[in-house]
């Protein structure tokens, strides 16, 4: 048993939806190592629409627990990680704050007091980060990421992250909304660092359709707001159809001085056609910008809770 624990308040964030399996045993394995090693600590389920018995679970695992208070958020309809987790930040107000993006645990758990421990050599932002091998389409999204971001850190695949209260100030008060975290940690402007470990065990987690579809979105929205590629493709996108338009005035003008008949209009035509879908291609990337700017600054509301439950003996 540790004597002296830890003096700093902590907030544990745990994203819920559909975990009814693992969410009871999460909880039971969080909740020991964060009352062994902290004097005070919180935990905040957010659970986004679940519609199995998760919050019946959670709700068994806090009559056993007499140390803290679980908290759960209750999202009106679901909303994906990322506006879920907010709304639980939001709410957490510990010193230090862990989030806990997915609740399968392949790690051993010290890896909690590690990540911990790292923030406290100065780093505001400490991720744990598996060494096992990323999915495809992982790998291609970070690597388009992070070659045409401008952030001074990469990011990358993470298991779950502690932030100072520090780090909530300063990127609460850069953006109003948070579109994609782990972007916005890495453009804050505070130290981040990693805890790699090696997975003790191999989990396969099954992705519904409905989160897939949220996942795509969010990738394409962050590429556009934190890198410069969709900017990289317009440029060249209107270089191409500036050459072809003068191309095809010279054409034009080389016909009308031999006094030939206009034998080239099926060829004019394929380069004007050309020509527009470079147009209609560049329009549908300002159309996406413009969308995604005013869903961030005029967007009335960030998230939509349906009820908050503090649950105690």
């Amino acid at each position: 048993m540790i004597s002296n624990k830890e003096k700093n308040f902590i907030s544990a964030v745990v994203y819920v939806h559909n975990n009814e399996q693992q969410i009871g045993s999460f909880l039971e394995n969080i909740q020991k190592q964060l009352s062994e090693n902290f004097e005070k600590y919180e935990i905040i389920c957010v659970n986004d629409k679940s519609t199995d018995n998760s919050v019946e679970e959670i709700k068994k695992v806090s009559n056993k627990i007499s140390e803290t208070v679980i908290t759960i958020v209750d999202m009106s309809y679901y909303q994906g990680i990322e506006l879920s987790m907010n709304a639980g930040i939001d709410l957490a107000i510990g010193d230090f704050v862990y989030e806990f993006d997915n609740i399968y645990i392949d790690y051993d758990l010290d890896i909690i007091m590690k990540v911990y421990e790292e923030s406290l050599k100065g780093y505001d932002i400490v991720s744990a980060k598996s060494s096992s091998k990323k999915r495809f389409t992982s790998r291609v999204f970070y690597k388009i990421f992070n070659t045409n971001s401008n952030s001074m850190y990469q990011i990358h695949t993470e298991t779950f992250r502690i932030i100072s209260r520090r780090a909530i100030n300063r990127v609460h008060a850069m953006n109003k909304t948070i579109p994609y975290r782990k972007a916005v940690y890495a453009n804050c402007g505070l130290k981040l660092n990693s805890v790699i470990y090696d997975p003790v065990k191999n989990i396969h987690t099954k992705i519904s359709k409905e989160t897939s579809d949220i996942r795509q979105g969010l990738a394409i929205d962050s590429i556009i707001l934190f890198t410069n590629v969709f900017y990289k493709f317009a440029i060249f996108m209107a270089v191409i159809m500036m050459l072809i338009v003068m191309g095809t005035a010279i054409y034009t003008v080389i016909i009308f001085v031999r006094e030939q008949p206009v034998a080239g209009w099926t060829t004019t035509m394929l380069l004007l056609s050309f020509a527009f879908f470079g147009i209609f291609a560049i329009l549908t990337i300002i159309l996406k910008y413009l969308s995604i700017i005013i869903d961030l600054i005029f967007k009335k509301q960030k998230y939509l809770i349906e009820s908050i439950q503090k649950i105690t003996k």
